[in-house]
């Protein structure tokens, strides 16, 4: 079978802008069931502060709590060189950093400018790099910017190759808008190709508008082996109107594994955890195929 990595950030992504405060003993909940369902990269927090998004403000304690750190590759986001200075201290080994491709963006993401969160983003990755802490960074609203429009394909491969060049250890090609489209991901991902290969490329699709597994498909067919999800559909962009949540993991993992793709991952464990998951945020939740894998559940067990 064809291997593909999902990293799951519903830990992070999805829960940043939800209302309802979730506890650290609830959030450890969530982590014990996404591993129980076989993840074993999970982006679990941000060390931003806790003024912007108070509910990442048990981000130190969270990190320390956290089980199996032999076994599971454990990311997170900083803002800047305070916030992974933060991580590093409680022991972080791998750290993500957001680089909107448009200044609009940025300025409304993190308050700077995007040549300042480029700076900001490359002292990052260089200290990473003196700590031998794996870095990732996000390019993100790359295929429209709800304040720019159209972001053009060279500015993301120049932007991509720049990081790169500094040595971040992968970026992630990132729709948080949920604007893209199967024919436009493919160009992208084409010329991506071209030019810098696929072995260090990762992406994430939001579901805005029902296209994410379109648009996984249509990276899984240039070579993309690499995807972002988040358990249940959680999250949004709490910075860019009207977007809605991430591709959901058990739509994401369902699919792969009818498609002859090996995650890893098993589907039922993923029906748990979304249930643990609607207890922390008091709503229902789950993607597309939940009805589907909710109905299967109480017939018989699950198998693919």
């Amino acid at each position: 079978m064809d291997l593909v990595r999902v990293n799951e950030v519903g830990l992070r992504d999805g829960l940043q802008n939800q209302p309802v405060m979730v506890t650290t003993e609830g959030k450890l909940a969530l982590v014990q069931a996404l591993i129980t369902a076989g993840l074993k990269n999970i982006e679990v927090t941000s060390f931003v502060s806790p003024k912007a998004v108070p509910q990442m403000a048990d981000a130190a304690d969270l990190y320390k709590a956290l089980p199996a750190k032999d076994r599971i590759v454990y990311s997170v986001l900083v803002p800047n060189l305070k916030g992974y200075e933060r991580a590093v201290e409680v022991g972080v080994k791998s750290v993500t950093f957001v680089l909107a491709a448009s200044d609009t963006m940025n300025r409304k993401n993190i308050n700077m400018s995007l040549e300042q969160t480029k700076t900001a983003c490359c002292e990052v990755i260089r200290q990473a790099g003196k700590d031998g802490v794996t870095s990732r960074t996000y390019i993100s609203g790359l295929f429209l910017c709800p304040f720019e429009g159209p972001i053009p394909d060279e500015r993301i491969i120049e932007m991509a190759e720049e990081m790169f060049q500094t040595g971040t250890n992968e970026v992630i090609i990132a729709d948080p808008l949920g604007l893209a489209n199967p024919t436009r991901v493919y160009q992208l991902f084409c010329s991506i190709s071209r030019k810098l290969g696929l072995d260090r490329i990762s992406a994430h699709f939001h579901d805005t508008r029902a296209m994410a597994l379109a648009n996984v498909w249509a990276a899984l067919h240039v070579g993309v082996r690499k995807f972002d999800s988040s358990i249940g559909g959680l999250g949004g962009c709490p910075f860019a109107p009207q977007a809605s949540g991430n591709l959901a993991t058990e739509d994401l993992v369902l699919m792969l594994s009818q498609c002859a793709f090996e995650t890893g991952i098993d589907v039922e464990g993923l029906r748990k955890a979304v249930k643990v998951a609607e207890g922390l945020v008091k709503r229902p939740l789950g993607g597309r195929m939940m009805p589907w894998l909710e109905s299967r559940a109480e017939l018989l067990p699950i198998t693919y």
